[in-house]
C-alpha cells in the first residue's frame, strides 16, 4: 500500500512504553482484563485484552491511564444474524459470545471492564437496545454500552491507533472507519479529534447469498442505485457489473466527502453530518483506515461475507494510490476491531489515590447519570448553590439522588474555604434519602478527599459518599464506578455517552 521506507502508523501504546522502572502492582500501575463486542450491520466479534494503567505524574494524586495493551483472544467473525428485516437474532449472537468466553478461557467474573457496541444498520432494529442492556449487564464487569456513529468514530480513531499517530507527530490524520452502513471519518489534529462527520456508505447496503441472490438492501443503497439508473430489490439478482457500479459510486461519494469542499446533491443526501471544514486533501498528512471493510483496503483477507465489502475495499484501495501522494496512506493497528479496542481503552479512566470512600460497601454501581455543574472560585455559596442546582435541574430534579453523580469543574486555586463553599451548597441538596443511598461525586481536579472529609466530618451529612478525583466527564454522559484497587484505593470508572439521532441532509 506504501513504500516501506515510508512511515508506518505509530501504536500508541508502543510510544508510551519503554521505562524499565519497576513498578508496584496496585500502587505505580494496574493491570486489568477488559473485553469488547462488537455487534454491527456486516459482522460480529470479541477481542479479550489485557489492559495496563500507569500514573500520569509523579505525585500520588495523579489518575492512571491505559499506556499498554495485549490482545489475548480475537473471536473469529459471525455474520450478524437478523430475525427478518427488523429484529437481530439475539439466541445466535448470545451463544455466539458465550462460546467466545469459553474459547478465549474466561468468564464474565474475570472481566474488569469492556464494551459492547451496537453500530450502523444493526443499532436501528427494533431490539437494538434491549440487546445493549441485556449484554451491559450479562459480559462482565463495567461494561460500556455505546452506539451510534459519532460515538462509533471517536472510538475507532482511538482504536486504530490514527489518534496515537498524530499526537506523536503533531500533524494532521484522517481515520475513515468504513463499517456495514456508515462511514465516519474523524480529522485529528496533534492527537486531538477536531471534526467527525458520518455519511450513509458502507459494505452491507447491499446483502446477498451463494446464488447473489438479494437478501437485504437498505434505503440509501437504493438512493445510490437511482443515481446509477438502476435498482435492485430483495429476492432479485446482484450482477457483477451492478456491484462494481454501486461500489464505484459510493467510492465517489467517498473521495467527494473526504476531500473537503462543496458536495454534489447525492452526496450531501447521505450525510447523516455536516461535512468536514477544509480546503482540500492536502492539508491532511495522514490517512487510515479502520472498520469492516478496511480488511480489504489493506489486503488482511479476501473472505466475502454477502455484501460489496471485497468489492468496494478494492475499488477504494485502487482510487487511494491513484490519489494520494505517496506515504500519506498509513496502514491501521487495528482494522474491524477498532471501534472495540478503542472502547476499552478511551471509556477506561481511574481515579488518583486521593478519592474519598465513607464505604465501600454501595459499589459497585452501573449507569450512574451526570450532572455537570462549572464552579469558580470567585462565586458566593448562593452562586456555588445556584450552579449546583441548575446542574440537577436540567433533569427535573432537585436534590442530588442515589442514581445520580454530580459532576463539579472547579476553577480556581483550591483553598479550604472555596471547598467549604462548595461541600456546604452539596449538603443543601443532599436532602432525605432512604438507608444505603450514597452521594457520588466527580471532580476534575484533586480535591475529593478534602472535600468528602468536609461533608461527613464537619456538615455530618447522613448519607454515604464516594467522591472522585482526577476523572473528565460531560454533560449527558453515564458513568460506571468500580471497587477501590490496590493498597492505594484507585477507583475505575467507566464513561459512557448517551448517543442522539443525527440530523439528516435535509433537516
Amino acid at each position: 500500500m506504501h513504500d516501506e521506507d515510508e512511515m508506518h502508523e505509530a501504536d500508541v501504546m508502543e510510544l508510551l512504553e519503554g521505562d524499565d522502572v519497576e513498578e508496584i502492582e496496585g500502587i505505580e500501575k494496574f493491570t486489568l482484563y477488559s473485553v469488547g463486542i462488537d455487534i454491527g450491520s456486516s459482522t460480529t466479534h470479541t477481542i479479550f485484552s489485557r489492559l495496563i494503567l500507569r500514573r500520569e505524574g509523579a505525585g500520588l494524586s495523579s489518575k492512571f491511564v491505559v499506556t499498554s495493551r495485549e490482545i489475548l483472544y480475537r473471536s473469529p467473525i459471525l455474520l450478524t444474524p437478523y430475525l427478518g428485516g427488523t429484529l437481530i437474532d439475539v439466541e445466535k449472537v448470545t451463544a455466539f459470545i458465550n462460546k467466545s468466553y469459553e474459547d478465549a478461557g474466561y468468564t464474565p467474573e474475570d472481566i474488569d471492564t469492556g464494551a459492547v457496541v451496537i453500530t450502523g444498520e444493526a443499532l436501528k432494529k427494533e431490539n437494538a437496545q434491549p440487546i445493549i442492556e441485556h449484554f451491559s449487564e450479562d459480559s462482565g464487569r463495567f461494561i460500556c454500552a455505546t452506539a451510534g456513529p459519532m460515538h462509533e468514530a471517536l472510538l475507532a480513531a482511538h482504536g486504530s491507533g490514527a489518534v496515537g499517530m498524530s499526537k506523536h507527530h503533531a500533524n494532521a490524520v484522517l481515520d475513515i472507519d468504513m463499517g456495514g452502513g456508515t462511514t465516519k471519518v474523524s480529522l485529528i489534529q496533534g492527537g486531538e479529534i477536531v471534526q467527525m462527520i458520518a455519511v450513509e456508505i458502507g459494505a452491507r447496503l447491499i446483502a446477498y447469498d451463494d446464488d447473489r441472490t438479494i437478501t437485504r438492501v437498505e434505503q440509501p443503497a437504493h438512493t445510490i442505485m437511482k443515481a446509477l439508473s438502476d435498482d435492485v430489490e430483495v429476492g432479485g439478482k446482484l450482477t457483477p457489473e451492478q456491484e462494481r457500479a454501486f461500489s464505484e459510486k459510493m467510492t465517489d461519494i467517498l473521495f467527494a466527502v473526504v476531500s473537503g469542499g462543496e458536495l454534489d446533491p447525492l452526496s450531501a443526501s447521505l450525510m447523516l453530518t455536516d461535512p468536514l471544514h477544509y480546503d482540500s486533501l492536502d492539508a491532511i498528512d495522514h490517512i487510515v483506515f479502520s472498520g469492516g471493510v478496511s480488511e480489504y483496503i489493506y489486503e488482511h483477507t479476501t473472505e466475502s461475507y454477502g455484501d460489496v465489502g471485497p468489492v468496494f475495499g478494492a475499488i477504494v484501495r485502487e482510487r487511494a494510490a491513484a490519489t494520494l501522494k505517496p506515504g500519506v496512506l498509513v496502514t491501521s493497528a487495528e482494522g474491524i476491531r477498532a471501534t472495540v479496542i478503542g472502547a476499552g481503552e478511551y471509556t477506561l479512566q481511574a481515579s488518583g489515590s486521593t478519592s474519598y470512600i465513607s464505604t465501600a460497601d454501595v459499589l459497585p454501581v452501573r449507569g450512574i447519570q451526570v450532572a455537570r455543574a462549572l464552579i469558580d472560585k470567585e462565586q458566593s455559596e448562593e452562586e456555588v448553590r445556584a450552579a449546583i442546582v441548575a446542574a440537577l435541574g436540567k433533569y427535573d430534579v432537585a436534590q442530588l439522588g442515589g442514581d445520580m453523580a454530580l459532576a463539579l469543574s472547579l476553577a480556581g486555586q483550591p483553598d479550604y474555604w472555596y471547598i467549604r463553599r462548595v461541600a456546604d451548597a452539596i449538603a443543601s441538596v443532599t436532602g432525605d434519602a432512604p438507608p444505603g443511598t450514597a452521594a457520588f461525586i466527580v471532580l476534575d481536579i484533586d480535591v475529593a478527599k478534602s472535600l468528602g472529609g468536609i461533608l461527613k466530618e464537619e456538615l455530618n451529612v447522613d448519607r454515604s459518599v464516594i467522591a472522585i478525583d482526577g476523572i473528565e466527564v460531560g454533560d449527558l454522559d453515564y458513568i460506571d464506578i468500580g471497587k477501590p484497587m490496590g493498597v492505594s484505593e484507585v477507583i475505575p470508572v467507566t464513561v459512557k455517552s448517551l448517543v442522539f439521532a443525527l440530523r439528516s441532509a435535509s433537516g
